[in-house]
């Protein structure tokens, strides 16, 4: 969904998270994430340039640096962050004016068709992140909106007329 919504609204600026995993074949740094060692993520954390941060799938750190996102928002720019249910609970405690969307499944076996299908993880990492879905879906009623993302591109229109505040 994030590459529909780069390539279709250009105008709405979605931030690039920081993370200490390892790239993915054909994953860019500062393009798809900003990849970051253990270290130098934990010093960017202790002085406060993240928004939000978490360790996410029991595993990695992941993280949305701050400085990027305020500077948008300062220059009156849409501003979408693609974060888990940590993440999203911190910005909500740091900036409470924001809209909050849930990105949901159409169905649990659909969730677990499009893991299996990525063939990126093995098996205790597939597991590891169904538990995290399992969590992350109980929580769907904390956000302001949920989205359905049945189909990519009426999934990103649903997105962008709540981002313009068009949700009626």
């Amino acid at each position: 969904m994030s590459a529909d919504l780069r390539k279709r609204y250009p105008h709405i600026w979605l931030s690039v998270s920081a993370t200490t995993r390892s790239p993915r074949p054909g994953e860019l740094d500062g393009v798809h994430y900003h990849f970051m060692d253990a270290e130098d993520f934990a010093a960017a954390v202790k002085a406060g340039e993240f928004l939000e941060w978490a360790v996410v799938h029991g595993k990695n750190c992941y993280g949305t640096l701050r400085r990027p996102v305020e500077e948008k928002l300062a220059a009156g720019e849409q501003v979408v962050l693609e974060i888990d249910l940590q993440g999203a609970r911190q910005v909500r405690a740091a900036m409470p004016e924001a809209r909050f969307v849930f990105l949901a499944p159409p169905s649990w076996d659909e969730l677990v068709r499009r893991l299996v299908g990525r063939g990126t993880e093995g098996p205790e990492e597939r597991e590891r992140r169904l538990d995290t879905a399992r969590v992350e879906l109980a929580a769907a009623d904390e956000f302001d909106h949920v989205i359905v993302n049945d189909d990519v591109e009426r999934a990103t229109d649903e997105l962008v007329r709540v981002i313009e505040g068009r949700d009626g």
